[in-house]
């Protein structure tokens, strides 16, 4: 189980060990056209790191293979000459470490430290990640992961990390420096074209990447959002929040076997037939109250897509609730909770 965010819940029930919701698994498309950005010079940059760092060692043609068949990718041909001119050994000389972040501007790695930003480490965790999406323009410059197996990190500004990305969106360059925050777990920013302008200090201008076109993956229905599962329903919709609703409760049929929908959560009382969940069938988290569960329990109808569920809870008895929890795990022959029963005399009443 993971413990629930905000609120006196059970927590997330996990039906998979391992399991994270479908952003985290994406993988990035192919991009055989990605050429390095005009900005790249490769002379300039060597010239630029040795006058900088005129007494530094650098990495040997072996070891710089080493690292590549390390992490399993060719590395840029920019990130060679800044190994080339120093391998940076942050473990016995952290005066030339530091010598080299000034001259990078970073906190740079060294060679053997290079790895690939893995996405299953930025998971927050079922309840926050469950009801988010990734939202990137189709010809955005970063192309919209949680990581990359071409997200090359060399280096931090002492918190958030800058690697150089090998998978770039339709409009990024091969090689370009992004910033991967440590406060978001989806995406990543764009701050340079090439290691040449970071070096250099030429930085993209902060600025919003336009979204993608058309309604957003994430919709949230109730009082003070959308007020109909009509007005969320689109294609691309991943995750459909129903909020705290003292109107008619709502009918699941117009998201009705959407191709993209693999999160719902409905406080209690908000679904006008907690059956209709079974008519979504690409569900991976689903999040209901006590007795919308029970209705799916009692009538076999619980979406065997799950690869996590929640019980909202709201003032009662939690005893029941784990009754339930229990048959949910028992679905996926997953461990029940263990219940301990304490006996005793707590004395008079003051």
């Amino acid at each position: 189980m993971e413990p629930a965010v905000g609120y006196p819940d059970l927590g997330v029930l996990l039906l998979s060990d391992g399991s994270l919701p479908e952003p985290w698994l994406r993988r990035p498309d192919p991009v055989p056209g990605a050429m390095p950005a005009p900005s790249a010079d490769l002379e300039l940059l060597e010239r630029t790191l040795r006058e900088r760092l005129p007494d530094a060692i650098g990495a040997t043609e072996e070891e710089i293979a080493a690292a590549e068949a390390r992490l399993g990718v060719t590395l840029s041909d920019e990130l060679k000459v800044l190994y080339r001119v120093t391998r940076v050994d942050c473990d016995d000389d952290f005066e030339a470490a530091d010598r080299a972040g000034e001259a990078v501007g970073c906190e740079l790695s060294g060679l053997e430290h290079l790895y690939a930003v893995d996405g299953a480490v930025r998971h927050p965790g079922w309840d926050l990640g469950a009801t988010q999406a990734i939202s990137a323009a189709p010809d955005a410059p970063v192309q919209g992961l949680a990581g990359s197996p071409g997200w090359i990190g060399f280096g931090s500004n002492g918190g958030d990390e800058f690697a150089v990305d090998l998978t770039p969106g339709p409009a990024g360059h091969f090689g370009q420096i992004i910033l991967v925050a440590h406060e978001q777990s989806l995406g990543a920013e764009l701050v340079a074209d090439s290691l040449t302008d970071f070096v250099l200090g030429r930085m993209r201008e902060e600025r919003r990447d336009r979204l993608e076109d058309g309604l957003p993956a994430m919709a949230s229905v109730g009082t003070g959002y959308l007020k109909t599962i009509q007005d969320a329903a689109h294609p691309a919709l991943e995750a459909l929040s129903i909020g705290d609703w003292a109107g008619t409760p709502f009918s699941l049929a117009p998201v009705a076997g959407l191709p993209s929908l693999r999160t719902l959560t409905a406080s209690p009382g908000t679904l006008a037939d907690p059956l209709e969940v079974a008519g979504l069938t690409g569900l991976e988290f689903l999040e209901l109250g006590a007795q919308e569960w029970s209705r799916l329990l009692d009538a076999g109808a619980v979406p065997r897509s799950l690869k996590a569920a929640a019980i909202k809870v709201r003032d009662q008895d939690h005893l029941p609730v784990v009754a339930l929890a229990n048959e949910i795990l028992a679905l996926w022959d997953r461990p029940q909770i263990v219940q301990t029963l304490l006996e005793g005399d707590l004395g008079p009443a003051a």
